[in-house]
């Protein structure tokens, strides 16, 4: 394996286990130092900044005015809808569930694709898409209705569903911007638009936070989620394609539960038991069937 493939895998592999940690680290900042809408405006400014200033040594580009719409569209299922439904369900579930649930993914992808896009769905997907889903429904219906920091578990899994929902379309969407424009080009207008989409309804959870009182931790673990799973994690990924196929990266998608489950474990911040652990399998098992085909013909 030649260094470039290799430094490619690590990036890749060094995204999932920042997405991974970050189920834990932002968990435990919700309620008690931000709440989760607040979080929300509070990572989408902060990745805006950060990819503004980075813009300033990319390639200078115009958007069309035709992409307008399809730019709009992606900024809100991509950073609107996606991440307060994610940060809301993780203020009322649990680390583990989380991480389970946002495999489910690539088969919303596969779903939304079909409709949108008219994507044959063949009897293995069908059963994968089932069986996946099924899995996600164990969640939702047999997990204990309270747990210590997650008030209302059932609802949280259901807004995890909508994310992933919500980030499936926005992956159908973006694809063709993507051929067309530079990434930097477009997260630094998709995280703007976001911050003023998203400014009526987070705006009362910021103000609230005491900022000037925070501890050092909640300082640190707010810059993780803003630098780390917001802004580096994407160039991450975006250097990791430069070597990797698509589908390639998109697998690692897969490490993220084992590298959740296992940092929340170990920080106490949530427990493994059979619900979850039979959730896990049937999730990974349906999201395994939906994208094996495609897996072994990419790679």
């Amino acid at each position: 394996m030649d260094n470039s493939r290799l430094l490619a895998i690590l990036a890749a592999f060094a995204a999932s286990a920042i997405y991974g940690v970050n189920h834990t680290i932002a968990k435990g900042l919700m309620p008690l130092y931000i709440e989760p809408f607040g979080f929300i405006l509070l990572r989408v400014t902060g990745a805006a900044i950060l990819f503004w200033i980075i813009s300033l040594f990319a390639p200078k580009e115009k958007i069309d005015n035709s992409d307008w719409p399809r730019i709009l569209g992606c900024a809100i299922f991509g950073m609107v809808i996606n991440m307060l439904f994610f940060f809301k369900g993780l203020s009322l579930s649990t680390p583990i569930n989380s991480s389970v649930i946002i495999t489910l993914s690539p088969v919303m992808v596969l779903i939304l694709a079909s409709i949108l896009i008219k994507e044959k769905i063949t009897l293995l997907k069908t059963l994968g898409i089932i069986i996946g889903m099924g899995g996600a429904l164990v969640l939702i219906l047999f997990s204990s209705g309270e747990n210590f920091n997650a008030p209302n578990v059932p609802l949280g899994n259901m807004l995890f569903i909508v994310n992933a929902f919500s980030y499936g379309l926005y992956l159908i969407l973006v694809k063709p911007l993507t051929k067309k424009y530079h990434a930097i080009t477009l997260m630094k207008w998709l995280f703007f638009i976001a911050i003023f989409i998203n400014l009526p309804v987070t705006y009362t959870e910021f103000v609230a936070v005491e900022w000037t009182s925070l501890p050092l931790d909640a300082v640190w673990k707010m810059g993780f989620v803003v630098l780390g799973t917001t802004f580096m994690t994407y160039l991450l990924n975006i250097y990791a394609l430069k070597q990797l196929s698509a589908s390639t990266i998109s697998a690692f998608i897969y490490l993220q539960p084992l590298i959740a489950i296992t940092f929340a474990i170990s920080v106490g911040a949530d427990k493994l038991t059979w619900i979850k652990g039979l959730a896990a399998a049937l999730v990974f098992i349906g999201v395994y069937m939906v994208s094996v085909r495609k897996t072994k013909i990419k790679n």
